[in-house]
């Protein structure tokens, strides 16, 4: 497996000009720095920008406008690598090279435990290679399972393994699929909202209340959506049990280096 844990924080930019500020600190300087430290095996972002937004479903939870996506991955030893990039969080703060605390609030964000990998046989690359794969976007779904360890639970598992990343991975432009499961976030019953500095796992709750279905794309996210569309019409449906919660569902796009336009209208 690529790694033992992984990280996602879902961000919000305050200020509709800081757009850019906000992208030249995270592209330029706060992602090279965090895939330079040995623990770090992964790390992207994502935008979802404002074409894709109506096309999203988001709950009140998440009642702000969500923008970016971001998502670490981290080698075993997972929990040395993790507080490695911690400390990582912390330094840059010190050395005031934070401007994220000012420009941005996160939404949610959270440890997780990789569950299982799925990989489109048309692309070749083992399932560990699927992230490092340079993709046009992703989709992602945020479900709260109400009973994580219910029988209920378990046989949706047992048909999302079995039957519907099957079918995702059917669509124009799906490479593969990771299912991940929560250790700690910031979704968690009862859990209050971290400093934005860095990420608390003390005091976690319930493990696998959140759930993460992330779909790696190689053409364009609306072509993708739009044969989801065309597919789920004859799809089996989902199992008639009120297992989880959709907090958000929605595509995002992958981004380049210095093309950050998209919301400056």
């Amino acid at each position: 497996m690529l790694g033992e844990k992984a990280f996602f924080s879902f961000t919000h930019v305050i200020e509709p000009t800081a757009h850019a500020e906000y992208n030249a600190w995270h592209q330029l300087d706060h992602r090279p720095e965090n895939l330079a430290l040995d623990g770090v095996v992964y790390g992207e972002r994502w935008v979802h920008s404002p074409d894709l937004s109506p096309l999203s479903h988001v709950s009140p939870e998440l009642s702000e406008e969500l923008h970016y996506v971001n998502m670490y991955w981290f080698r075993s030893p997972a929990d040395e690598s993790f507080a490695e990039w911690q400390e990582l969080a912390e330094r840059t703060f010190q050395l005031g090279r934070r401007p994220d605390v000012s420009l941005s609030t996160r939404l949610a964000m959270g440890t997780f435990l990789p569950v299982k990998g799925y990989v489109n046989p048309r692309i070749h690359v083992g399932v560990d290679a699927l992230a490092l794969r340079p993709n046009r976007g992703v989709e992602i779904t945020v479900t709260r399972l109400r009973d994580p360890q219910s029988s209920d639970a378990e046989r949706h598992f047992r048909w999302q393994d079995r039957i519907d990343i099957p079918a995702l991975l059917e669509c124009e432009g799906a490479a593969g699929a990771w299912i991940f499961s929560s250790e700690s976030t910031t979704l968690d019953t009862g859990r209050a909202t971290d400093d934005g500095v860095t990420f608390n796992e003390d005091g976690r709750s319930t493990s696998g209340q959140i759930r993460i279905v992330l779909v790696f794309l190689d053409q364009d996210p609306i072509r993708y959506l739009a044969d989801k569309q065309r597919l789920s019409n004859t799809a089996p449906e989902v199992p008639a049990t009120d297992v989880e919660d959709v907090l958000f569902t929605g595509i995002l796009r992958s981004i380049e280096p210095w093309n950050w336009t998209w919301f400056d209208n």
